[in-house]
């Protein structure tokens, strides 16, 4: 550090001082804003701000080319799908035409929504609750290192990103858990012990799986899976929200980071040398 001199180094030092304390300030203002819309999107429920969260109905439909086994019509609310009709044609079943029925008094939750919203809020938390000095009367952080600010970063990227990947990427239950979920006795009537049922998020995709479980002639157990699917507009708008909201953070970190070198900027260890 002996090639700065003084007035180098305290225009850094100036300038790392109008970071922490203007422009931190100002991209973590906009990084709330973008939570705060995400939030809404969610069945959440914030002060004064206005929920986009109804129910809207879809019909799910099978990939082209494959038959028509499955013929799947509900009603989504938030986390809830609080209504669904399921009709199910396996041929090879003694009883080929079956239907279910998610009645409204007996709703099927989707955990993972439910999760994505959880860490949606535990990011907001940060920036609404902050566990580091805050200035009410300016509504302003009151950060003194880089430090204090890439671990709040960190703290809220780890949010998003366990948020997004709930959504993204559904987690793998076995046929016996499936069946065994609270969610199964959503199902009106009773789904037999050969039948398991699942609905579950990939992305911006809700999707009915409809495994059919069944002896080969070894006696061995195989299982045939028929799938319908239907695209969500808002989870589409989530997934972006959470992406944006994730380059805000890394941007701010990346901004941060430089001053990291002079060890946050302590002017008097760096000067001494060069006096002596």
């Amino acid at each position: 550090m002996a090639q700065f001199d003084a007035q180098e180094i305290s225009a850094l030092q100036l300038e790392f001082e109008w970071l922490l304390n203007e422009e931190v300030n100002v991209i973590l203002g906009q990084l709330q804003n973008i939570l705060l819309e995400c939030c809404r999107r969610f069945p959440v429920t914030i002060p004064d701000i206005e929920s986009l969260v109804k129910s809207e109905k879809y019909s799910l439909q099978q990939n082209i080319g494959q038959q028509d086994q499955l013929k799947i019509a509900l009603s989504l609310f938030g986390d809830n799908i609080s209504h669904a009709d399921i009709t199910v044609r396996l041929h090879k079943h003694p009883v080929p035409t079956q239907r279910f029925v998610v009645q409204n008094d007996c709703q099927w939750k989707l955990h993972q929504i439910q999760d994505a919203s959880n860490h949606l809020m535990a990011a907001f938390a940060y920036l609404c609750s902050p566990p580091l000095r805050y200035k009410e009367g300016e509504k302003k952080f009151d950060f003194t290192t880089a430090d204090e600010v890439i671990q709040m970063i960190n703290s809220i990227m780890n949010c998003l990103h366990k948020g997004r990947n709930s959504l993204i990427v559904p987690k793998k239950r076995t046929i016996e858990e499936l069946q065994n979920s609270r969610n199964m006795k959503s199902l009106q009537p009773p789904v037999p012990n050969d039948l398991a049922i699942s609905f579950y998020v990939q992305s911006h995709k809700l999707i009915c799986a409809v495994y059919h479980m069944q002896k080969d002639q070894q006696g061995f157990t195989k299982f045939d899976i028929f799938q319908a699917e239907t695209s969500v507009p808002w989870l589409s708008e989530v997934l972006v929200l959470f992406t944006v909201a994730l380059q805000f953070c890394q941007q701010l970190k990346d901004k941060v980071a430089v001053f990291t070198q002079y060890n946050d900027m302590n002017i008097n260890d760096i000067i001494k040398p060069s006096l002596n």
